[in-house]
């Protein structure tokens, strides 16, 4: 069904470019991914029609009994794939799915701690710019400057100084596995909330190859894209009796509710109204694909291509923060190769090749220039790229980065990049 091109001709041909560029460039956004076109489908289908503000079985809206089956999917696949007692599938992003979690553990003016967005945290986790920043009294950690990993006795001095009611951990530029046991040892010694912000290694805590933080965290956020390979949403999850761990006393009927009651209320109608359920819908599919075998040996793929690229990059002399990656994500300090972030992401776009710049721990530049980049291999890896094209790839970012000015280099990236794409093509049936 494409009816968009006579409906609309301008914005069928936007639509249209975009599919070029995506079919065309090599995307090493560390948090960007393609989805399946069964996902693509859903996600564009009729449940879009659908106002359903509730939660299945409890909606204020009537026809809702087809929405509520493809609700309890999702939620059932997520709970078998994260081992989770209790899954929310309502936000509609990562940044909803924090703002709920902190508003039900936690209230407005209470200390958290969380990891320095310059050091690879994220936006939500503090950031003075952001909600958490402005309703919240923030104490940031940081990476050790010769690692590049949280340094544990740090954390703990901070935590008991500052006695923060909530510490987050994960981040959206941390290399390495998040140190969940760790943490949680902190917590237990000064009576605070633990949540991890899985958003990026999602996928492979699915899958068994990043540690789960279910056993340790109070409550676990996510978005259902990046290494999940869903489509753009939020998450909320509880591990196996974390949910009747904590309670609170409603004032007119006087019973006790549980964590994810007060979760469920925060989403619906603290944060959010009506649901996405295409959306949702679009994220059953992804779960369900996510169980399969073959995901596992995609996410694999996913760390073995990344850590492949990490190791050609330190061979061409380039500093790695934390000096490798566990993960998908590999983070990048220009500063020893006389180009800011800025200017390296700006180069490598015009030859075809996506990355973002980034700040790196310790940085003296702005978040607008960056002395670095980070770099993903989700994307890559779902067009079906291994190890072998992980060495042409380092080697062609090594040829932009270390002449970005030469319009002849620029010239020989973009045809082996087109080259690449065309051996492993993607989206071929919007294409055609």
């Amino acid at each position: 069904m494409f009816y968009l091109k006579d409906a609309d001709p301008e914005l069928h041909q936007i639509l249209m470019r975009e599919v070029g560029r995506e079919s065309a460039t090599l995307e090493l956004i560390a948090s960007e991914n393609f989805v399946s076109y069964p996902v693509l489908e859903m996600a564009g289908g009729v449940m879009t029609n659908k106002y359903a503000e509730g939660y299945p079985g409890k909606r204020y809206y009537g026809g809702c009994e087809h929405v509520d089956e493809a609700e309890n999917l999702a939620r059932d696949r997520a709970k078998k794939l994260f081992n989770a007692e209790y899954v929310n599938v309502q936000p509609h992003s990562g940044s909803q799915a924090n703002m709920a979690a902190l508003f039900t553990f936690i209230k407005t003016g209470d200390t958290i701690m969380g990891l320095d967005l310059a050091h690879g945290g994220h936006l939500t986790h503090g950031s003075p710019v952001n909600f958490s920043g402005k309703l919240f009294n923030v104490v940031s950690y940081q990476v050790d400057r010769e690692t590049g990993r949280v340094n544990f006795d740090e954390v703990r001095k901070l935590a008991k100084e500052y006695k923060p009611k909530l510490i987050i951990c994960g981040g959206s530029a941390y290399p390495r596995h998040i140190e969940f046991e760790d943490f949680k040892a902190v917590v237990d010694e000064i009576g605070a909330f633990l949540m991890a912000d899985i958003a990026h290694p999602a996928g492979l805590v699915a899958t068994g190859l990043h540690p789960s933080p279910m056993p340790y965290c109070d409550v676990v956020t996510t978005t259902t894209h990046k290494t999940l390979r869903g489509p753009r949403g939020g998450m909320i999850m509880m591990g196996k009796d974390r949910e009747n761990t904590f309670g609170v006393v409603a004032p007119k009927s006087g019973r006790v509710k549980n964590m994810s009651e007060l979760i469920d209320s925060m989403v619906m109608p603290g944060i959010q109204g009506g649901p996405l359920m295409h959306i949702i819908a679009a994220k059953a599919v992804a779960f369900g694909e996510a169980l399969q075998p073959s995901f596992k040996d995609y996410t694999s793929q996913i760390v073995q291509n990344a850590q492949s690229l990490a190791e050609a990059f330190l061979n061409k002399d380039y500093h790695l923060v934390s000096g490798g990656t566990d993960t998908h994500v590999i983070l990048i300090d220009l500063t020893n190769k006389e180009i800011t972030g800025k200017a390296a992401e700006k180069a490598l776009e015009k030859a075809g090749i996506t990355v973002n710049k980034n700040m790196v721990p310790f940085d003296e530049r702005s978040p607008f220039i960056t002395s670095g980049i980070r770099i993903g291999t989700p994307a890559i890896t779902t067009r079906g790229m291994k190890e072998d094209q992980m060495l042409i790839i380092c080697d062609l970012i090594d040829q932009v980065i270390s002449d970005p000015e030469n319009d002849d280099v620029i010239s020989n990236v973009i045809s082996i990049v087109k080259e690449l794409c065309d051996s492993f093509p993607l989206y071929d049936d919007l294409l055609n």
